[in-house]
């Protein structure tokens, strides 16, 4: 195994999209992926990107992913969210997620960020453990809220 990381380009969006559908099966929701090739194409490479993220790659092939984006704290100003760290089946467990994270930590360092940030979910105790290791703050306070394309579809409506 040969692992190089990366900065991920528009050519892996098909292979990332992949990893999301992978991880939505591991989170026992596949149906829930609506993201297109396209849609991501403009989000990331497009006017006005949203998104960066890194890839991990074995022989040319996508193995594993790290995408994140800014957001901005009225506290605190500029931050780093990891959105997920994605790593196909048979490579879990050989470091490559180590790796991604240190590459979105040093991303974060690079663009004076004042906190990273991400979510886990209760359940999945492998990436737990991992974000223990790393020394992670585990917030108990805050509770994750959020509407859905329907809802706000329909937020004025009555």
């Amino acid at each position: 195994m040969n692992i190089a990381i990366r900065k991920g380009e528009k050519k892996d969006l098909p292979q990332v999209l992949g990893l999301v559908k992978e991880l939505a099966e591991y989170e026992k929701a596949p149906l829930e992926v609506s993201v297109t090739v396209a849609e991501m194409e403009e989000d990331g490479f497009g006017a006005d990107p949203i998104f960066n993220f890194f890839v991990a790659e074995d022989e040319n092939k996508i193995v594993g992913i790290a995408l994140y984006y800014i957001k901005y704290s009225t506290w605190k100003g500029k931050c780093l969210f990891l959105e997920d760290i994605i790593v196909t089946e048979p490579y879990r467990k050989s470091g490559i997620g180590r790796k991604l994270f240190d590459e979105v930590v040093k991303a974060a360092k690079a663009m004076k960020s004042r906190r990273m940030e991400w979510q886990v979910l209760e359940w999945n105790e492998p990436a737990i453990k991992f974000y223990e290791k790393v020394n992670s703050n585990f917030d108990k306070e805050w509770i994750n809220c959020k509407l859905t394309k329907e809802q706000i579809d329909k937020f004025f409506t009555k």
